[in-house]
């Protein structure tokens, strides 16, 4: 009997095209914001769009880099490199705007 990992609690996606300095960082700043807040309780998934271009369009992504939390719900999008960190983790529900 195999042993199920627990399911994430965060699911994100993270649409870069190509290894652009912003698609650099965006993906060095969720890393760090992820270990730092959300503890193992996640999983990212990274879209290069240059490879898979048909998937912009099932998240309507207009601008890259796109951070998308699919869960928990509901969805929400963040644009850019990720580096303002409070505007992350307000997007993110993870702080509040207070």
């Amino acid at each position: 009997m195999s042993h199920k990992q627990r399911r994430a609690e965060y699911q994100l996606r993270l649409y870069i095209a190509g290894r652009s300095a912003r698609a650099v960082a965006a993906l060095a700043n969720l890393k760090k914001l992820c270990d730092e807040h959300l503890g193992g309780r996640y999983e990212v998934e990274v879209v290069d769009l240059l490879d898979k271009p048909q998937l912009a369009k099932g998240d309507q992504i207009l601008a890259v880099p796109t951070l998308v939390r699919k869960l928990p719900s509901p969805i929400k999008k963040i644009i850019g490199d990720l580096s303002n960190t409070e505007r992350v983790l307000v997007g993110l529900d993870l702080r509040s705007t207070s």
